[in-house]
């Protein structure tokens, strides 16, 4: 047997696990079946549908205020009691952890209460710019950072899953019950019923006692199983709100009245910049972590070359990347990204890939700018540039220049605004880069189990789509990790392996 045929079949034994495909997160949105034709030929309408949706997610996370006020009075019970909260996720739901502990640290900056806040996530700090791969799959390891991060026994944790059912997330909550007297939280978007009946390993929460849960349900994702998208943005309003105190409504009413129209020029103009071969360079100074996910997050959803790292000189470039210019190096870069200093994994079997000396290799800072003329040359580098200037948010990419008001919103939902706001942006931008298919995510990288097996599924999708309906499931998985054998790293392994399929009945 092949090595890619034994990881096929070590697959196989545990995949019943990871089969989400029946929980409405992974399900396609009825309102975006032609997002992809939307947003060659009628971005208007692309972002008219996708405002729509995001509205409706406010609305719905509004609707759960009385359950979100049990959640706020339990902080404002650990704080009068003088200890720390303490929010942690996996992948999109980490970044927004450690985005709402940044929002906390900017708005008491100077003041002891900065402290009082923990941000953290799966696989470190390293994982907000790289994606650490299988280690949301392992529960022990979110057990394991819960104890190293420093958690104490009265501090309250507040956890948050997309799906409601990722390993890591749930081994931190179990372990929480065990380390502290105050029952932690468990934030998620699919039903219970859907959870009971498909995910064994979401039981364990759904049926404990001593974990308090909040369904924030918002059905699919505008990008089937994109969750970066709508799933996110609800959980991190949120839990950002009942943190905060911050009134929805006024989130709600600002969104629905600012026109996002704007976006049009700049995404035919990004996606016209990488059809012709050139590179982005975002900068800011002032929105670091919510720019800085949202161009993280374009690598695994879109199959995009990761950012490059200055421990490896050779590595091409990714078509965009990010810089602090304020900042004179790496360590002062993190240093201004998290507002305190970053948290590696420094564990003997992790050290190489999300240890320290890895992190500070992700430059940041005012250096990246020569260093990505050098790596991108001879190609043209283009800065885009998003910053608050007085009370306007301000964007430019070349000519291109627009400002909104912004004053008077709540920092929370500032940086909300703009995350959603850059999830329209770049799934477009990808759309018209030829990156989906439909509203599925063709190019989606299955760096962990539940993404192979949301790679099998869009496999199997895009077979029967074209008639081809006598392929397996087993039979798909085994040959989509031949592929994945022979992929370069810029390659879809889901059109690799169609193609592979469809050839064999010809």
């Amino acid at each position: 047997m092949t090595a890619a045929r034994q990881k096929a079949a070590d697959f196989l034994v545990v995949a019943a696990k990871f089969q989400l495909g029946a929980l409405p997160t992974e399900q396609r949105h009825p309102l975006t079946y032609e997002l992809a034709e939307l947003s060659r030929n009628n971005i208007p309408e692309a972002l008219r549908i996708m405002k729509d949706i995001d509205l409706g997610v406010i609305r719905d996370v509004l609707a759960k205020a009385p359950e979100l006020a049990r959640l706020e009075n339990a902080i404002r019970d650990t704080f009068a009691a003088g200890n720390r909260v303490f929010f942690y996720g996996c992948g999109a739901t980490g970044r927004l952890s450690l985005s709402i502990e940044y929002i906390w640290r900017f708005i008491h900056a100077g003041k002891p209460e900065a402290d009082h806040v923990m941000g953290f996530m799966s696989g470190g700090d390293l994982a907000l710019v790289h994606s650490i791969e299988n280690f949301e799959d392992h529960p022990e390891f979110g057990a394991r950072q819960l104890r190293e991060i420093g958690f104490g026994p009265h501090d309250l944790l507040v956890s948050c899953t997309e799906g409601g059912e990722t390993p890591s997330v749930i081994g931190a909550t179990e372990e929480a019950t065990r380390v502290s007297s105050r029952k932690p939280f468990f934030l998620y978007c699919n039903p219970d019923h859907a959870l009971h009946e498909q995910v064994q390993r979401s039981r364990r929460v759904l049926e404990n006692d001593s974990i308090e849960k909040i369904c924030l349900f918002v059905g699919p994702m505008a990008l089937s199983g994109s969750t970066r998208m709508q799933a996110s943005t609800a959980l991190m309003l949120g839990a950002g709100s009942a943190l905060l105190q911050a009134n929805i409504d006024d989130f709600l009413s600002f969104a629905s009245n600012t026109d996002l129209s704007f976006l049009h020029d700049f995404i035919v103009e990004e996606s016209r910049i990488y059809a012709a071969g050139d590179y982005v360079l975002y900068e800011t100074n002032d929105y670091g972590m919510t720019i800085v996910t949202d161009t993280t997050e374009r690598s695994p959803t879109f199959s995009l070359l990761a950012f490059e790292n200055t421990n490896d000189p050779d590595r091409a470039p990714a078509l965009s990347y990010f810089r602090l210019p304020h900042t004179q190096n790496s360590e002062s870069a993190w240093q201004t990204l998290l507002l305190r200093a970053p948290v590696a994994i420094e564990w003997d079997e992790l050290r190489a890939v999300a240890g320290r000396e890895r992190l500070i290799g992700f430059d940041f800072s005012a250096q990246a700018l020569q260093q990505r003329v050098e790596r991108t040359a001879p190609a043209k580098l283009h800065i885009f540039r998003i910053e608050r200037q007085g009370d306007e948010m301000h964007f430019q990419l070349g000519e291109l220049r627009h400002s909104i008001d912004v004053s008077g919103l709540h920092p929370l939902f500032e940086h909300l605004f703009l995350k959603i706001a850059l999830n329209m942006h770049s799934t477009l931008v990808m759309g018209r880069h030829g990156r989906f298919e439909s509203n599925v995510m063709t190019w989606v990288k299955p760096s962990n189990k539940k993404l192979i097996d949301r790679a099998i599924r869009y496999v199997e999708y895009l077979l029967h789509h074209q008639n081809i309906m006598q392929y397996s499931y087993a039979d798909i998985c085994y040959q989509l990790f031949e592929e994945a054998e022979r992929m370069m790293p810029a390659d879809s392994v889901v059109l690799m392996t169609v193609e592979r399929l469809r050839n064999r009945v010809r």
